[in-house]
């Protein structure tokens, strides 16, 4: 069997790679992935992109990529999107046209509920087989689309929950992500955090970073001890401070008291107000107010990320009802998504049969 993947980010590959044991031994991939998988058309790297402003630098790149995958897509037997819609979903529509019977399977889907609600109809033309991670998802799509819930990817990699709460905060845990120029934002403020403070701090940092790259941005890390495991960090920390994305479900499903930290660039910000339907950013937030109406974890953003204004949600923070909440969040996703995706993959097409 040979699958067509479009696989950009490293969370994607993480998902990838969680998929593997599930399907045939003898598959081949084929398309863009991370290269230790096989052998993609890109370097998953060069791929990165952070705001709107970044992605237009490299639309004219972007669009010759797709181009590649429609050609090679001639060779697959089927197709797999995972994440990524500002390339997938165009992505999806030149597939459709070219090759109108060749399933088309998207895991990881575009948050179309979140803002641009237009593109779920476009999801139900385009996408044979819809994976969705998130239990509230197909409300939001129509009866007859091609809509399963198969779990959370997570709960196939997070294999240790906290059981309890420390009453006191030893120990801090910050996370500020993988995007330079977000590390750039958080490192003075998280580092004039820790000087208020007396306490042991941990700093995550993203194992693929050189020395350099280290260095560069983080400073002399004097402050901190670093660590390269986000959830062996988590699971030692009674607190910590994290730059949005999946690290903040990580915290949320792991019962670690956190609040989110984020600064946009000013034009991504604005439009991101303009934009965006849902008040919250954090996912764990998301989906506890769709399960249960209430918000899981702080959240700071722009003016509000500062020194005073950390410590100040840190010290006020119900964390004991965080970790309830956690396992609410867990109970909610249910299970993993591995082996189901892996199983939609592998039926025949509907119609086919």
């Amino acid at each position: 069997m040979k699958l067509l993947v479009s696989a950009h980010e490293y969370s994607a590959n993480t998902h990838l790679k969680s998929l593997l044991p599930y399907l045939p031994s003898d598959l081949e991939l084929l398309g863009i992935f991370d290269k230790a998988l096989g052998n993609p058309i890109a370097d998953v790297q060069s791929l990165a992109v952070m705001g709107y402003v970044d992605a237009l630098k490299k639309l004219h790149y972007f669009l010759k990529l797709a181009e590649e995958m429609v050609t090679l897509a001639a060779q697959a037997d089927k197709v797999l999107l995972i994440d990524a819609s500002g390339f997938n979903l165009p992505l999806a529509k030149k597939l459709k046209k070219k090759y109108p019977n060749k399933e088309i399977i998207y895991y990881i889907l575009p948050e179309a509920w979140a803002w641009k609600r237009g593109r779920i109809r476009k999801l139900e033309e385009r996408i044979d087989t819809l994976a969705s991670i998130l239990p509230f998802e197909k409300n939001y799509y129509s009866d007859s689309a091609p809509i399963t819930y198969v779990g959370h990817p997570l709960l196939d990699q997070i294999s240790q929950f906290k059981t309890s709460i420390n009453p006191e905060i030893n120990t801090l845990c910050f996370m500020p992500g993988s995007r330079k120029s977000i590390i750039r934002k958080l490192m003075p403020i998280f580092e004039e955090t820790v000087s208020r403070l007396d306490i042991k701090a941990l700093i995550v940092i993203p194992r693929h970073f050189s020395k350099e790259e280290i260095d560069t941005l983080y400073g002399t890390l004097t402050a901190f001890e670093v660590r390269y495991d986000a959830r062996t960090a988590l699971l030692e920390s009674d607190f910590a401070f994290i730059c949005k994305g999946t690290a903040t479900l990580e915290a949320s499903l792991i019962g670690t008291p956190f609040a989110l930290v984020y600064k946009f660039a000013p034009l991504d910000y604005l439009l991101y107000r303009l934009l965006v339907r849902i008040p919250f950013i954090g996912l764990g937030n998301i989906l506890l107010k769709a399960d249960k109406n209430r918000v899981l974890h702080p959240e700071l953003i722009q003016a509000d990320v500062t020194a005073a204004k950390l410590i100040e949600t840190m010290r006020c923070m119900d964390r004991e009802q965080l970790y309830q909440d956690s396992l609410s969040l867990l109970h909610y996703l249910q299970h993993g998504s591995a082996k189901p995706t892996a199983q939609l993959i592998l039926q025949p097409k509907k119609g086919l049969l």
